[in-house]
This record gives structure tokens, C-alpha cells and sequence, in this order.
């Protein structure tokens, strides 16, 4: 296998060979996906970074890496022995990736990438930035792709049909419905390319990409025709023939580009540059104008049915199940392995990867469920402050009494997506942990309890959950939570909670049916880490003279750790959320159980 620096050396041959100044590599596929599929993996191959978001340039001499707070601690470890810079974007004094190729590059250079993997409005940041250095792109070939020798190939995986029952609207009721909002605009055509989106109108699914129950496509829609291309071989007949049914044309995958340059010609076009990639936006015919908005989809789908809240809830006490079991399973065999029978060879030697799997066997038990919504976070000890965690065969450590667990899973029922966090005590936990816990237990309490007035956007509520961390000194470098797809992608827009104010994102108002995680949690680097999840339903409360109140319904069905909580540090409020919360959980998880099972529940869930 190629080391890193081999094939950084061979892509700048490449790029000599070409003239080009600077190579973009994205973590991206041809639809702006925050995941992506294998044959896409670009970015990981190569630089060595696994993780779900990053950028990386290369410049002739140089190579740098932009990614999140989520993945800092693990960026800088997998990056340890090349020669790639790490850029923590957002921290201070580190550039945009804009305003490093401005600063980098001579004027007149020339910036290379696959302008199907880089999106419009990504281009478009770029040019603002170095316009004044007359810099050019060259995005008509893929570089990486001659470095990639053992490159897999792209997916593409059969589709299979959501019921209505379960979206709770046909798809020929949501065309129409993006007809309508369209006609609103007056737009003549709405190119999509985000394959949620694609999935949630077509009330279909795919397995192309790992995690993410979707298929490669896009789809063109004007008042007359809706246009799906795609690799045709995916269609079994049967969906085939109700697509026909629903007056929907199907077209080869890599004919958009054509598609695009007939059908737009002289109409109005309505695109998101968030999403489409730049290559596609190079087919737009010159007499085509652009109404570059956020999709009508996004929106729509954020916002579930009473038919999708309804069954999120049955999902989640399915997992709720599953998750409870591995709670009840995690500290019982911690706790006899490192017993008197620790030595004898019945001990469960419990590992990471062990604990993943045992999880996945407990999900697996449930009627509804279809796989993981994301790759499992267990994370022993120091692996806790890794926010975005996941154990290999190179990290993988066994689980031993003392200290906290944190486990962040989740997933894909035929009932909808979950996504949940318990930081899980094992054995003696040292105070200072305890504290901790405690602090980030009652800001998530605190978020959870949230009662607002409509109008309120996720920036609103934010410090809810942050005052008690603020307090003590302490901060976490992720927002605090994500909306969450019905069987679809586990983070989705354009809800959220976070307090980072960024003029090129609109702030997006809290509306009932809208499903979003609060997990907030503190990292100490080398030590430990701490984070609570639960995922909750934006409901509508009382109404009155002041106007239409708004809470936010638990959807999440686990017990927390009462060995890690100092009650002390609770106040009376803070006590009755927890224990009110608690009595919940054993009402609705009781009748799933055994009677062992429902026992070790009544304990759990005592009150504080």
C-alpha cells in the first residue's frame, strides 16, 4: 500500500504536468453529501483522515487539511508523520480555505479539483476571495483517479419503496406539493441533487452509501415532467412501473449534464449551489436564469407527519430496548470480569469493538430494525474526549471496571433513524468525573425542558444547554444538536441548535414535527469524555394571548447512569426533569423486558 507521500508526490507530478498551482480534494461525492460511498473516499485516501468532513489542499510544496472541532484530536493523531498541515477551522488565527489560496497562490494560477465533487457555492467563495489575483479553475478531470490505482467501484445498489403508510404522503401528493412552491417562486425547473432530498420525494431508499439509506441520482422537474436519472439497473420492475405510474421519466445516470443544457434552456431555474456541483452548474445554458435558494425539499422533509412522528416513537422504544439491554449488559460484565472470576477463562474479555457488536446483536433483535444509522462510537476512558470516535484494530482497548464509557449509536428502523448517547460508568468513577457528568446532565435537562414561544430558532435555545458548562469554566467545540431524517440521513437540516452566528447560513425557525438531537458534553484531552443525547419532537403546547407556545417531546428511551451523578449538584427542578424523565423510561421500556431485565430498570431509574 502507498504511504501518504507517495501519493502526494504522484497527484503534484499530475498537477506539474497540468499547470495547475493547487489541487482541491473535498470529502464529497457528486451531490454534496455529507457521506459519502466508498468510490468516493478521495480526501481519505489520500491523506490517511477518516473522518466524515474535511478538505484537503495541495499546493506544490505544501498540503493542508480543514476540518471541524468534532475531529481535531482525531485529525491530528492520523495526520502524526505526514506532511500535512492540520487547519482547525473556526480557531482563531487559522485562514478560510479561501483566504489561504489567496494567500499562497501567485496571481494568474490555475486551481485544479473534479468539479463534480466540488460544489458551486463552494467555487464561488473562492472566486470572491482571489477575483482580484486573476485565478482560473480547472475542474474537468479527476487527478486522484490516477493515483487511485485499487479505487473501488461506484455503487449501485437495487432501490426499494417506503410505504406511504410510514412517509404518511404519496409521492405523487409531494410533487405536487414542490409544484406549488415552485409555481410560489416562479420557477420553471427545480434541478435537485442532495439524495436525501431525492429519496424523501420519491419515497424511496437505496444502500449506496454506507450508513445512509440512499441511492445515487437527480432528478429535473418542471410543471409537465419529472425527469429521475439514475443507474438504471437499480430499478426493480415493480418500481419502475409505479414511477411510470406517477408520470415520473427515468434517464441514464451520467446524461444530466445533457438534460440540464436541453430542458433549462430560457427558463427560470431554481437551484441550491449549497448542493449542486459545479460541473452541473456549468450546464446551465447562458440564457438560463439562476434562482439559487435552499431547496423546497429541505424543508419539507425537516418537518415530519404526524404518520413519521408516530412511528419515530415506536422506533425509538425499540431501541430503547436494545440500548438498555447493552447498558444492563456493558456494566454487569465489566463488573464480573474484573471480579474473582476475572481470571478464569469464562471471562468476557470486553474490548471496543467487542462492546459494538454486542450492540449491534441486541438492534438486531428488534422486529423493525434494518442497520446502523452511523458507525458506533465506544469510547473508553481518554477515547471519550475523541468527539467523533470510532475504534479500529490500531485503537481498539478493553473496557475494564473504573472510569466512564461513552457510547454514541444509533439506528435505521423501517420505523425511522435514531441516534443516542449514554456516558456509562464503570465501576468506581472518580469525583471530578462525576462532576462533570452531572454539569453537562443538567444542561441537557435544562434543553430538554426547553418551553418557548413560536418564532424561536435553534440559536435561542442554545445556551440552555451550555449555561451550566459556562459556569464552570468549561465549553464543547460542536454544536449541540442535529435535525434527524426518517430513515434517512441521522444529521439533516436546516434545524439545529447551536449559537455560532454565520451570515451564510439562515437562521431557521423551530416548527412542530421537526425532529433534533441535544447532546451537549465536555472533552478533557488524554482523560475522558462526557456527552448526553436524546433525540426530541418540536411539538406545539398551549396557545394563548402571548401566542403559540412550543416544547420540545423526549424521544429517546434510556436510562442515564445514576452511578455517575452527584445529586447534590442538582437542584430541585433539575432532580424532578431527572426523575419525571426516569419514570418515563421504565413506563414505556417495562413491558418489552424480562422480568431480570425490568428488575435492573426499576434500579436504574429510581428516583434521585
Amino acid at each position: 500500500m502507498r504511504n501518504v507521500e507517495d501519493k502526494l508526490d504522484a497527484l503534484r507530478r499530475l498537477m506539474a504536468e497540468r499547470n495547475l498551482s493547487a489541487y482541491i480534494i473535498p470529502t464529497g461525492d457528486f451531490h454534496g453529501s455529507e457521506y459519502v460511498g466508498d468510490y468516493f473516499k478521495e480526501r481519505e485516501y489520500m491523506s490517511g483522515f477518516t473522518g466524515s468532513a474535511g478538505t484537503l489542499i495541495v499546493l506544490s510544496e505544501e498540503a493542508a487539511l480543514w476540518t471541524d472541532g468534532r475531529y481535531f484530536i482525531q485529525a491530528a493523531d492520523q495526520l502524526a508523520g505526514s506532511s500535512i498541515l492540520l487547519m482547525k477551522s473556526g480557531q482563531p488565527g487559522v485562514p478560510a480555505i479561501e483566504a489561504y489560496l489567496c494567500d499562497k497562490l501567485e496571481a494568474g494560477s490555475v486551481i485544479g479539483f473534479d468539479g463534480r465533487t466540488v460544489t458551486a457555492g463552494f467555487v464561488r467563495k473562492i472566486t470572491e476571495k482571489t477575483g482580484a489575483k486573476q485565478i482560473t479553475f480547472a475542474g474537468d478531470e479527476d487527478l486522484v483517479d490516477h493515483v487511485w490505482t485499487d479505487r473501488p467501484a461506484i455503487s449501485t445498489e437495487p432501490v426499494w419503496e417506503l410505504d406511504a403508510a410510514y412517509a404518511g404522503r404519496s409521492r405523487e401528493d409531494k410533487l405536487a406539493a414542490v409544484r406549488d412552491r415552485m409555481r410560489e417562486k416562479q420557477a420553471d425547473v427545480l434541478l435537485m441533487t442532495a439524495l436525501d432530498e431525492i429519496a424523501w420525494l420519491l419515497n424511496l431508499r437505496g444502500n449506496d452509501v454506507k450508513y445512509t439509506p440512499v441511492f445515487l441520482a437527480y432528478m429535473l422537474m418542471t410543471q409537465e415532467r419529472a425527469i429521475l436519472c439514475v443507474h438504471e439497473q437499480i430499478l426493480p420492475p415493480e418500481i419502475r412501473e409505479k414511477l411510470e405510474h406517477a408520470e415520473i421519466e427515468t434517464a441514464p445516470y451520467n446524461t444530466i449534464g445533457e438534460i440540464v443544457s436541453d430542458v433549462c434552456r430560457e427558463k427560470r431555474v431554481w437551484i441550491d449551489s449549497a448542493s449542486v456541483n459545479y460541473s452541473l452548474m456549468g450546464s446551465l445554458p447562458a440564457d438560463a436564469v439562476q434562482i439559487d435558494r435552499c431547496s423546497p425539499v429541505i424543508y419539507m422533509k425537516a418537518v415530519k407527519t404526524p404518520q413519521e412522528a408516530a412511528h419515530i416513537r415506536e422506533a425509538h422504544i425499540q431501541d430503547g430496548v436494545a440500548v438498555t439491554r447493552f447498558i444492563r449488559w456493558l456494566k454487569t460484565s465489566v463488573r464480573e470480569q474484573s471480579g474473582e472470576h476475572a481470571r478464569s477463562e469464562a471471562a468476557e474479555r470486553i474490548t471496543e469493538m467487542s462492546a459494538a457488536r454486542k450492540l449491534e446483536t441486541f438492534r438486531a433483535q428488534m422486529e423493525g430494525y434494518l442497520g446502523a444509522s452511523f458507525a458506533p462510537i465506544i469510547a473508553y476512558g481518554a477515547h471519550g474526549a475523541i468527539v467523533h470516535y470510532e475504534p479500529t484494530a490500531q485503537t481498539d482497548v478493553q473496557i475494564r471496571a473504573g472510569g466512564l464509557c461513552l457510547a454514541d449509536t444509533g439506528g435505521h428502523y423501517r420505523e425511522g433513524t435514531t441516534d443516542i448517547t449514554r456516558t456509562v460508568a464503570l465501576g468506581k468513577v472518580p469525583e471530578e468525573e462525576k462532576r462533570y457528568y452531572t454539569i453537562v446532565l443538567r444542561g441537557h435537562l435544562a434543553l430538554g425542558a426547553a418551553k418557548f414561544i413560536h418564532g424561536i430558532c435553534g440559536q435561542n435555545l442554545d445556551a440552555l444547554a451550555r449555561a451550566p458548562l459556562w459556569e464552570a469554566g468549561l465549553d464543547y467545540n460542536h454544536g449541540t444538536g442535529h435535525g434527524v431524517g426518517f430513515l434517512l440521513g441521522v444529521h439533516e437540516g436546516p434545524q439545529r441548535f447551536h449559537w455560532r452566528i454565520n451570515q451564510n447560513v439562515q437562521s431557521v425557525v423551530l416548527e412542530e414535527g421537526m425532529v433534533i438531537s441535544n447532546e451537549p458534553g465536555v472533552y478533557l484531552e488524554g482523560r475522558f469524555g462526557i456527552r448526553h443525547e436524546n433525540l426530541v419532537l418540536c411539538r406545539q403546547g398551549e396557545r394563548n394571548e402571548h401566542g403559540q407556545f412550543m416544547y420540545l417531546e423526549p424521544l429517546t428511551m434510556v436510562p442515564y447512569d445514576r452511578d455517575a451523578i452527584l445529586p447534590e449538584l442538582l437542584s430541585d427542578r433539575e432532580r424532578k426533569l431527572l426523575n419525571d424523565y426516569h419514570a418515563l423510561v421504565y413506563k414505556t421500556l417495562a413491558p418489552y423486558l424480562t422480568e431480570e431485565e425490568r428488575i435492573w430498570l426499576q434500579e436504574a431509574t429510581a428516583e434521585i
